[in-house]
């Protein structure tokens, strides 16, 4: 199986691709002329930095009978109408306190952790707290928020509750892995019923609540936002920034831009600590922002962020282009929207888009989305030239492991170990924990032969965040490793993908292309091309052309998979494991000629692009000469 980005993440394509958005010096000094009465657009982004002219965007080629993507309805259509008891969740625990807040006693005492019974806590189960509907122009009810007193005590309230320091990280993994085996022993049905019972049971496992409270903070003034800044989620200390947060919203609960920041800074916990039961707490943060304040940017472009990280690219759309319209040079939606059409498959679009953003907001978020928009259309000397600009002037720790990881992952993407390994070691200098570094370390030294290093780097990496890609990766290392007992760990790995893909999917995340991918090498494959198909009805991109192309061919539908693989790799995007599938494909189908041509192409563009993928294609070789 191939790498794929981190699955709690907007699905950029690239392996373990950061989505936390730092803020960094621009490329160029060369001035621009905003708008009349914009903020200045700063120096010239990373366009000026790629050598000729560009390409145009190039459009996938359909198979016969499949037009573009339409866009669906947006899953995510505007901010809840506000119950005051919703607040608690949505400041919640603090930053090491799990997925969900636990509900306190009446005395205040912390909740006892619950042991996981599968027999007596897997059923269907009325979640804690549900956002309320959303308003049908995605705007916030008037009518319905609460009052000014009753949602500021509310608020005052929630940020008074601190979690444990201590607990965290392995509190979830082992919730996560006794989950897992009771998913197996109770088979698939048993599995989904469970979904909501393991959320509250990482949470009480990994949170100590005491509810303090104290209502005389009841400020009434919607204070502007900038008491903290959305740039301290990007300097290396996200933990630090929510305290910041709580602590600002202790002082001044009607401050909707901090109230914007909390909810972003739950959407990149999620994301970076691979927990996505705080995606319902962003939420509900994001709306408490736009109750306050409706329409106000910061929140708009939150709300997008929140939407790409569930897998919902139109809603993501729908708001970038919403805060745009408040902000046309609102960083966070102008990234978000080149998300969005990148993962709509509308990468024509997605190259204007990223021309616009650089042309009003360069920056290494806007940079490395250009890079990667050029990286797809096959201009893999264009990206390199941009994000190496982009490195040799960041100066914040964020930045740096952003930006070398990026180019990691694209010297991976080209075979080129050594280079990607001193990538990933630069980012590690930057930020020792940064998760898509060590992922990324740990897939280059498996590409070298460096299996046992590659398995404890990968061991590392799902012991803190058990994610779906590094868990297929380090399941496929153990296989390819042999040795005794390799197969029991392997199957273990694999199962726990089905147990986050449960919780992902009660918190919201739209989790088929994860499903697809995981399921068509390692699973049920009649799931694996349901999901496939499923995903291919949303959105129309090389990628889940590609997962639709090899869920049909381990269905034995090769001759229907053989256009889906033509069209993942229509783009010239270098992407070794789509030209194995289509190699595969072609052999399949009798092609033996294309098949040789396909298979030879991905082994000498990245002979380590998978632990079995790659000894499958050298097997195949071996067979047709």
């Amino acid at each position: 199986m191939s790498p794929r980005k981190n699955q709690s993440a907007p699905e950029s394509g690239r392996g373990g691709r950061p989505e936390a958005e730092p803020t960094s010096p621009t490329l160029r000094a060369a001035e621009t002329t905003p708008e009349e009465g914009a903020p200045s657009a700063g120096p010239r982004g990373a366009h000026a930095e790629a050598s000729g002219t560009k390409a145009p965007g190039a459009t996938p080629v359909a198979p016969d009978g499949v037009g573009p993507a339409a866009d669906g309805p947006a899953q995510d259509t505007g901010p809840a109408a506000e119950r005051t008891e919703s607040d608690d969740e949505a400041v919640g625990p603090g930053p090491h306190a799990g997925p969900a807040a636990a509900e306190p006693s009446e005395d205040g005492a912390a909740p006892s952790a619950p042991a996981i019974d599968p027999a007596a806590s897997c059923g269907p189960a009325e979640p804690a707290e549900t956002a309320d509907g959303p308003a049908a122009d995605g705007a916030p009810h008037a009518d319905a928020a609460p009052s000014p007193e009753a949602a500021d005590t509310a608020a005052v309230d929630a940020v008074d509750i601190a979690a444990s320091e201590a607990a965290g990280g392995d509190e979830r993994v082992s919730a996560l892995r006794r989950f897992s085996a009771a998913g197996r022993r109770w088979r698939a049905v048993q599995l989904g019923l469970c979904a909501a019972s393991l959320a509250v049971a990482l949470t009480a496992g990994a949170v100590v609540v005491s509810a303090v409270r104290d209502s005389g903070r009841t400020a009434r003034v919607a204070s502007m936002p900038g008491a903290v800044s959305p740039e301290l989620l990007a300097g290396g200390d996200l933990d630090t920034s929510i305290r910041a947060l709580q602590a600002q919203l202790r002082a001044q609960p009607r401050d909707y831009g901090s109230w914007a920041t909390l909810g972003l800074a739950y959407v990149e916990q999620a994301r970076t600590k691979g927990d996505p039961s705080r995606y319902p707490q962003a939420e509900r943060a994001l709306n408490r922002s736009l109750a306050i304040r409706p329409d106000n940017d910061p929140a708009l472009a939150g709300r997008a962020a929140l939407a790409a990280a569930r897998h919902d690219f139109t809603g993501a759309l729908k708001y970038a282009d919403l805060a745009l319209k408040q902000n046309p040079y609102s960083e966070r939606a102008l990234s978000s929207r080149i998300d969005a059409l990148v993962e709509l498959g509308r990468y024509a679009d997605a190259s204007k888009a990223a021309d616009l953003a650089d042309s009003r907001r360069p920056g290494v978020p806007v940079f490395t989305r250009y890079a990667y928009v050029h990286e797809l259309r096959g201009d893999v000397g264009t990206a390199r030239r941009v994000l190496e600009q982009a490195l040799s002037t960041a100066t914040s720790r964020g930045d740096i492991a952003y930006v070398a990881s990026a180019l990691g992952q694209l010297a991976w993407n080209q075979g080129d170990y050594k280079t990607a390994l001193d990538r990933y070691a630069r980012a590690l200098a930057a930020d020792e924990n940064y998760l898509p570094a060590l992922e990324g370390r740990a897939r280059a030294q498996a590409g070298q032969g460096d299996t046992a290093d590659a398995i404890r780097g990968m061991e590392l990496v799902v012991d803190r965040y058990p994610l779906p890609q590094p868990l297929v990766e380090l399941g496929e290392l153990y296989e390819a490793r042999g040795k005794e007992g390799d197969r029991d760990k392997a199957r273990d790995q694999y199962a726990l993908v089905d147990a986050w893909v449960s919780l992902a999917r009660a918190n919201g995340v739209n989790a088929d292309l994860d499903t697809a991918l995981a399921a068509a090498d390692h699973g049920d494959h009649a799931a694996a091309l349901k999901a496939a198909r499923a995903e291919w009805a949303r959105r129309h991109t090389v990628h889940t052309a590609d997962a639709l192309a090899w869920a049909l061919h381990v269905n034995g539908r090769d001759r229907e998979a053989l256009p889906y693989a033509q069209h993942a790799t229509a783009t010239g995007y270098h992407n070794a494991s789509f030209i194995y599938h289509r190699g595969m494909i072609e052999r399949a189908v009798g092609r033996t000629d294309q098949a040789r041509a396909s298979l030879t192409k991905a082994l000498r563009l990245n002979a380590g692009f998978s632990p079995l993928g790659a000894r499958e294609a050298r097997k195949a070789l071996e067979a047709m000469k």
